[in-house]
């Protein structure tokens, strides 16, 4: 630890945010969780942003999805908004402008807090030599992008002072395949499959490749069939959650929430990211803390 780092405050605990990549809001209901609701209601919250790398730097900004309030300014929100981490870490004296000027929260739980601070991605998007990777003592891109056993596995807490950890998971994102299943029968898009390793198939004079160039796309069967199988996700990590909270030290405080939600054929959309559309801001959360 460096040595500059001040001691935690009385009473600071753990705190984990799960972030289930891509799930919506109405595949999370559909899927009746039975064990992720032990932490508290399951609420309709809104995320800032509709892909995942500008979403986890909202987060990262302390910005968790809103509930859309009506009747506020947005400044008041935020800063109301943002007072919940009191309760979260256990922080009874944290106020908003420990947040500034920064407006990081890995910084703020460093230098202001004494925590550890870890963050483990399973979306290549979200790798170490991005600029999130700012002010953490630990951040790790996973091997697979549908395991989050594996990310539960590395988790480590320490006596001496409470640490935070950001999980991002991706069995709910596309192809929405869990680690059981061999990556052969995973589904198969056209100009979804591989789109970073193949970006350049996609261009032709500057100029995207037109969906209509991709038959079959937005088959209405398809895009059920694969709302089916993020609904299916989101038991396997519902079951598997079970794993997170055994070794998760007493009265920790947990966040599970979704960065975006996702489209599967709403009004001509599939996926996320540059789409406007309810069901690509619409997503779970659910907190509460273990006791």
């Amino acid at each position: 630890m460096p040595p500059s780092r001040p001691e935690s405050p009385a009473g600071a605990t753990n705190y984990v945010i799960l972030i289930l990549d891509s799930c919506r809001w109405d595949s999370f209901v559909a899927a009746k969780p039975k064990r992720i609701p032990k932490l508290g209601p399951v609420q309709k919250r809104y995320s800032y942003a509709t892909w995942t790398s500008p979403s986890h730097y909202n987060l990262l900004m302390g910005l968790l999805p809103h509930s859309s309030p009506r009747h506020i300014y947005a400044s008041e929100y935020y800063k109301s908004d943002f007072l919940r981490f009191k309760e979260r870490l256990g922080a009874q004296t944290l106020s908003f402008s420990q947040l500034l000027p920064s407006l990081w929260l890995p910084t703020l739980l460093q230098e202001q807090l004494g925590y550890r601070t870890n963050l483990y991605a399973s979306m290549p998007v979200l790798n170490p030599a991005t600029p999130l990777n700012r002010s953490f003592d630990r951040f790790e891109l996973m091997e697979q992008h549908n395991d989050a056993a594996q990310i539960y596995r590395r988790m480590r807490f320490y006596d001496d002072r409470p640490s935070f950890f950001m999980l991002n998971t991706g069995e709910t994102h596309y192809p929405y395949a869990t680690p059981d299943e061999p990556e052969a029968e995973w589904p198969r898009l056209s100009g979804v499959n591989g789109v970073l390793k193949r970006l350049d198939e996609h261009l032709r004079g500057g100029n995207l490749v037109h969906l209509r160039e991709a038959p079959g796309f937005f088959d209405a069967a398809r895009m059920a069939e694969l709302r089916e199988r993020q609904i299916r996700a989101v038991q396997w990590v519902d079951r598997g959650i079970e794993e997170l909270f055994d070794l998760l030290p007493a009265n920790t405080y947990v966040t599970v929430t979704a960065d975006h939600g996702e489209m599967f054929g709403e009004s001509g959309y599939f996926g996320h990211g540059p789409i406007q559309h309810r069901k690509c801001t619409e997503v779970p959360f659910v907190e509460g803390r273990l006791r």
